[in-house]
Formats: structure tokens, sequence, C-alpha cells
């Protein structure tokens, strides 16, 4: 009996093991620290909390001249152990300073230290609350995508180039024929340009025909990027792209240079043009453990959609006719990738509906297309994710509604007919006074805007204003704010931060975890960042599993903030 149980727990061991050892290595991140000066002449400093950081991890900062001995330096953080991940140098002297961030605990301090990150930081004596990328010709970008490239544990930058999109759609005012094509450009964060490379006309320079990602999928520790390829120019005269071969393209994060091809899913089944030029490509953990790349084809009727692992061996196939006609035409703009059912292992929503981790189809709402879909723990009142939806075909009732993420469940609606809900809509922690995310969407061509709390109730509604506000970690309270009409504001308030350039992206990808805002202008992009002092210490939100992989999803569709998931 002794032997056997000896043997049942030696087995359990190895089983234990042997999944550790499976387990992907995490994205290996270091502290992004970043320097800005203020308007009152100080100077803003902050960096990451890892979720491997020790919970007595205390930080000093020590300021340099730049080439004085190792001796010789500043404490800007005082005598006692300084937890926060920011800090404001009140008395910089108006030159180029070196600072340095040093670990230590709260229990040897300051006995021991090892130092994390150094940043020179030139000063000027004008504020800036910003960090420009300039780009290599007076053009503006449509996407940017961010990973680790190089493998030194800062994040780089890939911009789709230029911000020119046409639609499928065959009616007046949608598709146009491309004047051009979309160019793929690396950018490390001082503005050095790694590499380009041209996506070429066998790819219509639209959103919906030109799905791309960057992400360490393969798992050296440099991210990739992930897109749909052609060859040649197979052009009708009129400008469409109707033949030809199709390809998902591996391009390596370092060179640019096309490492592998497989073939993406093909136009066979669709009945149109319209239907079959609509495509997706995003990242899961479909078993917990590694990461694998998913592709899709259509959104309005038949759906069609493909995993793979790194080796582009196929994980599974699905297709929405596989199950019931149910499942078709039940895609959005994009797909979210999200653990639904809570067992380690993710789902993906389409749409209103989703797949299973594997491959089989988990629910749907058979409501058709929905412009607005954001999964997070919106609801605190209802355990698990919740679903947010705004749907674009027409509804008698219902066509704004929160579900269970886990079942489909409707938790509420609004109970009056919709025409066309349309943008992106928003879903965050925006009122102080409310539990849980408020959630906003309006109709496209009739001007009402609905803002609703997490429960159903009706906050506010509008006969005008954005259908896209973002919602933006910004300030030093718990609510979010908004980068709206120009500036990031509180909802409904004034100007915190004004923003030049077209908003691309919300992303905690530099400093504390906070998030940065990264616009496109004529030849820049600019990163803005806050220099708000905060006391509160969370680890940095690209450690969260879901809101890591919302940010690899906003280049391959339209685009949606990432939302924690946790």
């Amino acid at each position: 009996m002794k032997i056997r149980l000896f043997s049942c727990s030696l087995l359990c061991l190895i089983a234990i093991l042997a999944m550790c050892v499976s387990v992907s290595a995490k994205e290996k991140l270091g502290r992004g620290m970043v320097a800005l000066e203020r308007e009152d002449g100080s100077l803003f400093l902050s960096w990451r909390l890892l979720d491997s950081d020790p919970g007595d991890i205390a930080f000093q900062i020590r300021r340099r001249e730049p080439r004085s001995n190792r001796g010789d330096f500043t404490v800007l953080t005082g005598e006692k152990p300084h937890r926060q991940t920011n800090i404001v140098d009140r008395n910089p002297a108006k030159r180029t300073h070196v600072y340095e961030l040093h670990q230590s605990s709260t229990k040897k301090w300051p006995k021991t230290s090892r130092r994390l990150a150094r940043i020179r930081a030139p000063l000027s004596g004008a504020a800036k609350s910003y960090i420009s990328v300039p780009l290599q010709g007076d053009y503006d970008f449509q996407k940017v995508g961010i990973g680790d490239l190089d493998g030194d544990g800062e994040y780089e930058y890939v911009i789709k180039q230029p911000n020119f999109n046409t639609d499928p759609y065959q009616q007046p005012g949608y598709w146009k024929r491309s004047t051009t094509t979309y160019k793929l450009e690396a950018y490390r964060p001082d503005g050095t340009m790694m590499w380009r490379y041209d996506m070429g006309w066998a790819i219509e320079a639209g959103i919906w025909y030109s799905p791309w990602i960057v992400y360490d999928v393969d798992g050296d520790g440099k991210a990739e990027v992930y897109c749909k390829a052609g060859v040649g120019d197979p052009r009708e005269e009129a400008g469409h792209v109707k033949t030809g071969p199709e390809f998902l393209a591996k391009i390596d994060g370092e060179t640019g240079k096309v490492v592998a091809k497989t073939p993406w899913l093909s136009r066979e089944g669709f009945s149109k043009y319209n239907y079959y030029c609509r495509n997706f490509l995003t990242v899961a953990y479909l078993d917990g453990k590694e990461p694998s790349l998913v592709m899709q084809r259509g959104t309005y009727r038949l759906i069609k959609s493909q995993a793979l692992d790194k080796g582009f061996n196929q994980i599974w196939y699905w297709q929405s006719t596989q199950e019931d006609e149910k499942y078709g035409g039940q895609s959005s703009h994009g797909l979210i990738t999200a653990d639904v059912d809570e067992d380690g292992r993710d789902e993906l929503v389409i749409g209103a509906a989703v797949i299973d981790d594997n491959g089989k189809g988990l629910w749907t709402l058979q409501m058709g297309h929905p412009d607005v879909c954001y999964v997070a723990d919106i609801d605190p009142a209802n355990p698990g994710l919740e679903v947010f939806y705004g749907l674009e075909s027409r509804q008698k009732t219902d066509g704004i509604c929160l579900v269970d993420a886990k079942t489909g469940r409707k938790l509420w609606a609004l109970k009056e007919p919709t025409y066309h809900l349309h943008g992106q809509g928003m879903a965050g922690d925006i009122l102080a006074d409310r539990p849980g995310m408020e959630v906003f969407v309006g109709e496209r061509d009739y001007k009402k805007r609905w803002l609703h709390a997490a429960n159903g109730d009706l906050i506010q509604f509008l006969e005008t204003g954005s259908l896209t506000p973002r919602p933006v970690s910004w300030d030093a309270d718990p609510q979010k704010e908004v980068a709206l009409s120009g500036a990031i504001r509180d909802w409904g308030g004034e100007a915190i931060q004004p923003l030049r350039g077209r908003v691309i992206a919300v992303v905690d990808c530099l400093g504390d975890h906070r998030e940065e805002v990264i616009t496109s202008l004529k030849g820049e992009m600019r990163i803005y960042t806050t220099t708000i002092p905060s006391s509160d210490r969370r680890v940095c939100l690209m450690q969260d599993h879901q809101y890591r992989l919302g940010v690899v999803a906003q280049t391959m569709g339209y685009y949606y903030p990432a939302q924690l998931g946790k």
C-alpha cells in the first residue's frame, strides 16, 4: 500500500513538473523607465513594477552627472524605502543627468541594492509630456503594433502606413481603388528605423484585407510579425484582388525578412467579394500554455477559422456551417481572446458568438454582427467576465446588451428599437459613484448616445458626441479618464492633457501601470505619458494575460482598447 501511494505521489510530482516545463516563458520585460520635464521645471520619472518582483521590493533613484565616478551620486528617494513606481525630481540641474533605478528590500534597506535601469535625461527647460519618434517621411500611419523585437526587454513599435482605408462593401462611398501599398515599419523608441516591409499590391489597402500582429509566438524571446500576404500584382482592371495565392507570412522581428509562409484560408464557399475579403488574425493560448495563431475569414455570413501552432501545423479548423446556421454572420470587427469559462484556456469571442478552445462553438446570440464588443469584468455583481454589445444590425429590442461571457445569458438589455449601433463605443470605469464599469454606445445616423452603468441603469442619454471615446488610465485616482476631442479629460470634464494628432492606441507601454496614448502626426509618432505622481502600486498592465493579447489584436481589425482579464 505504501509503495502504491509513493508511486502515485511520484507520478503526480512528475506530471506537475512536466506541466511547469511545458509552460512558455512569459514576455521578459525591463523597467520601461521614462523621464519627462514638467511645467514647474521638475522632472518626473516612472518605471514598471513586474509580477515577478518580491512583495517587499523597494526602489532607490540615484542621480549622477554623466561622467561622474560611481560613488558620486545624489539619492532622490530619501533614507526610507520607496515603494512607489514614480518620483519627481524637484530640483534638477539644467543639464543632462543620468538617473539610475536600484532595487532593494524593505527589510534590508539600504544595505543591499541592485541596479535595474538607467536613463539619460537631457533637460531643455521645456515641459514635454510625450516621447517623439520621427518617421522616415512626411506620412502618417494607421496602426501601431508593440513588441520586443530584439529581446532586450523593452518594446519596439511597428507601424502600418499610410493611413488609407477602403471597405469591401460594393456600394458608392465604400470601396475605393488602392492608391498605394501598405508598408510595415519597425522603429526603436529613439527613432531608429529597423526595417520596412512592403505588403504589395496583392493586399488591398484596407483594414479588412490586411490583418497583422506583433507577438513572440515561437518562444525565442523576440517578437515576430505575422501578416496576410500575396504574390505579385493580381489586381483586376478596376483594382479588385479576386484571384491569386494568399498566405500567412512570418516576418523576423529584428530584420523584417519573411522566414516562413503557410496558406491562408481559401475564398471557396463565399458567395461574393464583399464576404471573402474580411480577414482577421490573432493569438490565443488554446491549451493554456503555448501561444497559437488563429486566422479567420468572413464576418457577415460564412465564417472560417483555423488555429495553428508556432510551426504552422493545424490545431483545429472551424467554420460556421459545421455547427448550424446560428453561428453564421455573428462576427464583429475583430477577435477577442479571453478565458470566458475559467478553465485556464483561451476562447475566441468572434462577436456575438464564442468558439471554445477546442474549436467548437460555445454559444451564440443569433443577433448578427456587433460593431461594439468588449469582454471584461464589467459588472462586479455577476461572477466572471461579461460581454458588452452594440449590434450593427437593426433590432426591435436588445440591440444594446450585457451578457454573461460564460453562457451568453443576457444580464440586461435596452428595451427599445435600434437601427445601426456604430463605432467602437466604450467600456471603462469612468465614474467613481457607480460600481463596476460604465458602457457607452451610439447610433450611426440618428445621433443617439447611451451611457449605462454596469447594472444596466441609464446614466446619460445624449443626442450628439463622439462614437469612440477612448478610456485611459492617466491620473492618480482609480477611475479612467477618456481621450476625447483632442485631449485627455475626466468624463464630461475639462482637458487635463492636450493631444496632438490622431489617437492610434491606448496602451501601458512605458513607465508605471498607467497607460500611454499613441498619436499619429505627419512624419511623427507621439507617445504621450503621464507626469502626474501617484502613490498607487500596481503591476504593469501588459502582464495581465487578456490585456496583453488585447493589445496584440489591435492591429488586425478595427481598434478596440484592451481590457483586463482580472
